[in-house]
């Protein structure tokens, strides 16, 4: 399970970041957030816990769990 890093959480600076690519290819609403919402700290991966913000992280979680299960077939009633 992935934590926020708290020297992330503490690091607001979308000086210092870049778009997370993930979020941008997955999520339709993307240019709707907020920037801070939308950064990954630079030099890491573009992971949910690289994400500047906690509504960052979790809008990036739901993106993988949403995907996750899309992809599953559906069960049949046997």
């Amino acid at each position: 399970m992935e934590h926020i890093n708290p020297a992330i959480v503490n690091r607001i600076d979308t000086r210092s970041s870049r778009p997370c690519d993930f979020c941008r290819e997955f999520d339709p609403r993307f240019l709707e957030r907020s920037t801070p919402d939308q950064m990954v700290a630079t030099g890491r991966r573009h992971t949910a816990s690289a994400h500047l913000t906690e509504n960052g992280y979790v809008r990036h979680r739901v993106l993988e769990i949403s995907r996750i299960t899309s992809r599953r077939a559906p069960s049949t009633a046997a």
